[in-house]
């Protein structure tokens, strides 16, 4: 993160402004790409219905295009898109109640060894994408934007 002093005219006072986004959004945005890549293999690792296969690899895709977009941007020096982390945010929480959903009961009971491993994948990989997709945008929307007054914030 690289900081520049800058002074305000009205003032004279110098005071810190923030150039580029924080490192941990990067990373983290980096880690919710990976998170997108698994769902997105997952089906071919665990035996999947085909509904199933088909979900995980299009939302998890999804997931792993947007996410890996938002590390770009913000490697570039562009700032976090709040649009694109929040899409992100709901893409994963289908993801997370989507096993549920395309079975259309429940419970896991009556499903496959494997199966259930998906069930999980998937609930587990929902969650943790979910979460830190949300907390990227949230971030990402408290800044300020540079040259704000202090007093406005």
């Amino acid at each position: 993160m690289s900081e520049s002093t800058t002074s305000d005219p009205e003032t004279g006072d110098a005071q810190m402004r923030d150039q580029g986004e924080p490192e941990g959004q990067k990373w983290l945005s980096g880690v919710v790409s990976l998170v997108g890549l698994w769902i997105a293999i997952s089906p071919f690792v665990y035996e999947a219905a085909a509904e199933f296969a088909w979900n995980n690899v299009a939302v998890g895709g999804a997931i792993f295009l947007l996410a890996g977009y938002n590390f770009y941007r913000i490697i570039t020096a562009h700032p976090t898109s709040t649009s694109v982390m929040s899409l992100v945010a709901l893409l994963a929480l289908w993801i997370l109640v989507s096993p549920f959903a395309l079975e259309g009961q429940f419970a896991m009971e009556g499903l496959e060894v494997a199966a259930e491993a998906l069930v999980w994948s998937n609930v587990v990989s929902g969650l943790v994408g979910a979460v830190l997709a949300a907390y990227i945008a949230y971030a990402a929307g408290r800044r300020a934007p540079a040259g704000t007054p202090a007093g406005a914030r």
